[in-house]
């Protein structure tokens, strides 16, 4: 029996990017993404291991070689309109939140559970790590282009700043193209 349930759930690819690795947060629209084992070659999120943040800090000191299981941000079209709509603007770019990958039908994004897959036509597959919570960079960004706005972006990106991932198994990606939800078997943790 397959510990990966296959969902109802396909996501669209409306927005592919990258951050370049000498950059900052903003991202580079692509109409497609090769995808390694260590993630996206040149990108600032690429590698098999990384240095811990402060997400981690509970666990590690700060800069101790981690594996990196945040190779890619991915975030939902539906979740970023609803950002804008609290925000006050018409529409938020994925852009300026260093994004990798925007998709379009898969409901309640955010809150995807962790382990489970996106798998594309070809077999790329990526694994979802956990919620990406929102921070003020992005909203730094935000401020350059609309100034006013950076500050509303943490507060409306609560719940909805997507997932971060990892690539599985190598493969290409394409505007337009789709990847199929598969999530863990398994009942919610109940302690």
């Amino acid at each position: 029996m397959p510990v990966l349930r296959k969902t109802d759930f396909t996501g669209e690819i409306v927005w592919l990017g990258h951050v370049p690795a000498a950059s900052g947060l903003q991202a580079v629209a692509s109409e497609t993404l090769d995808l390694g084992f260590t993630g996206i070659a040149g990108e600032r999120h690429e590698g098999e291991n990384r240095v811990s943040c402060v997400r981690v800090k509970n666990l590690y000191p700060e800069g101790t070689e981690i594996r990196n299981v945040r190779q890619l941000t991915i975030l939902s079209e539906e979740e970023l309109a609803l950002i804008a709509a609290d925000m006050g603007m018409g529409s938020v770019n994925p852009a300026h939140l260093g994004a990798t990958i925007v998709l379009r039908g898969i409901p309640d994004f955010t809150f995807v559970p962790p382990s489970s897959r996106l798998q594309g036509p070809d077999g790329v597959t990526l694994t979802v790590d956990m919620e990406n919570r929102p921070c003020v960079l992005p909203g730094r960004e935000i401020e350059k282009d609309h100034s006013g706005f950076g500050a509303r972006f943490k507060p409306a990106a609560q719940n909805r700043r997507g997932i971060t991932a990892w690539v599985e198994r190598p493969g290409c990606l394409q505007l337009g193209g789709e990847l199929a939800l598969f999530v863990p078997d398994q009942r919610a943790w109940a302690p």
